[in-house]
């Protein structure tokens, strides 16, 4: 038996096998797993996904976690320490909005999951291929303009609407993937 049909994207390399059959598009919970991958979202904008995958484990590491009261806590020094990191992307406006993303987050008046989950629409329709997919939906746009108002930055729609489906808040495995309404 062959190998399953999956998303288009997800066939180029190991990596995006694993994360496509693994974690895309399941539902996510945890304010530490949110800030994670609301971070991880903003330091792919304008790289390749792969990018990010690949450095993961070095951006866990250099960002302790991705625990927000820790992030918070980060200083100059730290900014310092992260920009002459190379196992992570190594880009000053990413890192300090990184760090700032967490000191908002804990100034959020409801948690960060619960806030992100409340722009869960209603209906989603699965898309057939690859080209019906959006790079944006009325619910990430309004999902961004609400993050930039509680102080979080490198959070428009297209990238607040990546995160919407790596988290399963929206499921967008294309019709014939295996993965396609397969939640758990």
């Amino acid at each position: 038996m062959g190998e399953p049909i999956r998303c288009g994207w997800a066939g180029s390399a190991p990596e995006y096998r694993a994360y496509h059959d693994d974690e895309w598009g399941r539902p996510l919970r945890g304010v530490t797993a949110m800030f994670e991958r609301v971070s991880l979202e903003a330091f792919q904008s304008g790289l390749s996904w792969i990018v990010i995958l690949r450095k993961r484990p070095a951006f866990r590491q250099a960002f302790a976690g991705f625990e927000p009261e820790r992030v918070a806590a980060f200083d100059d020094d730290d900014v310092a320490r992260l920009l002459a990191d190379p196992g992570i992307v190594r880009n000053r406006a990413k890192i300090e909005a990184a760090v700032r993303n967490a000191r908002a987050v804990l100034d959020l008046d409801t948690p960060l999951d619960e806030l992100l989950w409340s722009y869960a629409p209603d209906t989603h329709v699965r898309p057939a291929t690859l080209a019906d997919v959006p790079a944006t939906s009325p619910a990430s746009v309004a999902m961004a303009k609400d993050l930039k108002r509680r102080g979080l930055r490198f959070v428009g729609p297209t990238t607040c609407y990546a995160l919407m489906q790596a988290t399963g808040i929206v499921d967008d495995h294309v019709a014939d993937c295996w993965r396609a309404g397969a939640t758990a």
